[in-house]
């Protein structure tokens, strides 16, 4: 009689276990840290879309009442060549406030002035005219209207007359 013998399929050994649940774990912890720094990701990506969002919100309700500033400035220039000195004095006081407050909401006055040298980065060229001298060439001879800053961001560049 011969002997026959049947193999039994190899069984593991406790050492190649160990490498292969060690891939394993390397792999779930690799899968883990690349979903943790997604996740960060993400959460800064909404951060900054809901800052855009609320700056943007409130560029458009600041650019809307910009032409109402304009019209309390043209006003208060009015009042102030009337003689009634409570008109004069209600008038600011209402202009003031309002200013205050969107002072107070970020947004900043561009400050120009005639004789300042002409930027076209940050002003806007309504026209030219003939310069009185050679010192006034390049340089703004009259602000037209104003210009608004919404924190670091022009909403509005101030439209001057240059003189060439």
């Amino acid at each position: 009689m011969s002997s026959s013998k049947t193999k039994s399929p190899k069984k593991p050994t406790l050492k190649s276990q160990i490498e292969t649940l060690e891939v394993s774990v390397k792999d779930e912890k690799d899968k883990f840290l690349r979903l943790f720094a997604e996740f960060e990701n993400y959460k800064k990506r909404t951060s900054k879309e809901r800052l855009d969002l609320y700056k943007t919100a409130s560029q458009e309700l600041m650019t809307a009442l910009l032409p109402i500033v304009d019209d309390l400035n043209r006003a208060s220039k009015e009042f102030e060549k009337s003689k009634e000195k409570s008109l004069i004095e209600g008038m600011s006081l209402i202009k003031n406030k309002f200013s205050d407050v969107l002072k107070s909401q970020g947004l900043i006055l561009i400050d120009v002035n005639n004789g300042d040298d002409f930027d076209a980065e940050i002003h806007e060229a309504i026209t030219q005219i003939p310069a009185e001298n050679d010192k006034m060439k390049g340089k703004i001879i009259d602000v037209i209207e104003s210009g608004y800053k919404l924190g670091d961001k022009i909403i509005r560049y101030p439209k001057v007359v240059v003189g060439n």
